[in-house]
Order: structure tokens, then sequence, then C-alpha cells
């Protein structure tokens, strides 16, 4: 278990070395990810320390909904004072998002015929 914990340790301290010298744009902890995942897949599987430690933050990730839902709260005034441009962003982002991606399945479909 301790293997697995040093691992994700490892990997988000490295991200966060690489934010600070050479992407400062982007989270350490979001490149420490991306690193994590590339060395899952350079080695083909997770081992089993790792698995473990990720299980056990995975029982605990609604936790990570509390603030976001007391932060709701605290700016409800706020909200309702500009809930139509709010439904707006969030309406034209989800359409946004469903034609993009679907203009990226319809191209990528495309070239897998062609080959």
């Amino acid at each position: 278990m301790i293997s697995g914990l040093v691992q994700i340790l490892l990997f988000q301290s490295i991200g966060e070395l690489i934010s600070q010298f050479l992407l400062p744009t982007l989270p350490g902890p979001v490149i420490g990810l991306v690193l994590l995942v590339l060395w899952l897949v350079l080695r083909k599987g997770v081992n089993a320390e790792l698995a473990m430690v990720a299980d056990g933050f995975s029982q605990y990730l609604g936790l990570l909904f509390v603030p976001a839902a007391v932060g709701v709260v605290l700016f409800l005034p706020q909200l309702k004072a500009n809930a139509v441009a709010i439904l707006g962003a969030l309406i034209g982002s989800v359409v946004l998002t469903i034609a993009s991606s679907a203009l990226v399945v319809r191209l990528l479909s495309k070239e897998s015929v062609n080959e």
C-alpha cells in the first residue's frame, strides 16, 4: 500500500516541478496524472499496490463535492442574479460540445473507412 501511495505522490511531485519550471499554465497534479497514465500504458497494467490505493481513494471521492456544494450555497444570490447568463452558457457549451464531438467522430470514421 505504501508503494502505491509513493507512486501517486511521486508523479504528482514531478507534475508540480514541471508546472513550476516548464508549463506554468497547467496545474501540477494534472501533469502528474497524465504522466502516471502514460507510465501505466507503457507498463501495460496497474500493479496491485497502486490499484489498492486507487480503490481506497475512489471510495471517498464523493467528499470532494462537499466544498463545491458549499460554494454554490455561499454564492446563491449571485447565481440567482445571473441565472439567465449561466443557463445560456451551460446550454451553449453542451450544444457546442455535442456538435464538435459529432464532427470529430465523422472525420475519424471517414479516415478509418478510407484505410
